[in-house]
């Protein structure tokens, strides 16, 4: 058997908040309860499990690869929620998109500080 991600945890102020937060700006299903966790299940089998982690948390990468219509429908979305966003992951660079490796690119911040990127080619090309 090959070795697949199968799920990775984040933790959020609060847990509710931060999955709906993920599953409307990224056009998910509704995210599940299971044990402490709101899991968000992503198009590839993997999820984000969401966990309650009280106030003080470190700020995380979370990297979504998507289709050109799908980064067309998510940056939609972050835009007419009033969200800034950058080209880059040190944020210098607001209120633009990058076009790196032939595709494009963009982060913006979740509730919690997390530095979230949609991206529609892999870091290298495809």
């Amino acid at each position: 058997m090959s070795v697949h991600l199968n799920h990775t945890i984040m933790p959020a102020r609060n847990r509710d908040e931060t999955a709906a937060f993920l599953v409307d700006l990224l056009g998910l299903e509704p995210a599940p309860v299971y044990g402490p966790f709101r899991v968000v299940t992503l198009g590839n089998d993997v999820s984000i499990d969401v966990v309650e982690a009280g106030e003080e948390l470190p700020s995380l990468h979370y990297a979504f690869l998507v289709s050109e219509d799908e980064f067309d429908r998510i940056w939609g979305r972050i835009k007419e929620r009033g969200l800034t966003f950058w080209a880059d992951p040190h944020h210098q660079q607001e209120g633009r998109i990058n076009t790196h490796d032939g595709g494009r690119g963009l982060y913006w911040s979740d509730p919690n500080g997390h530095n979230l990127e949609i991206i529609t080619v892999p870091y290298g090309g495809a």
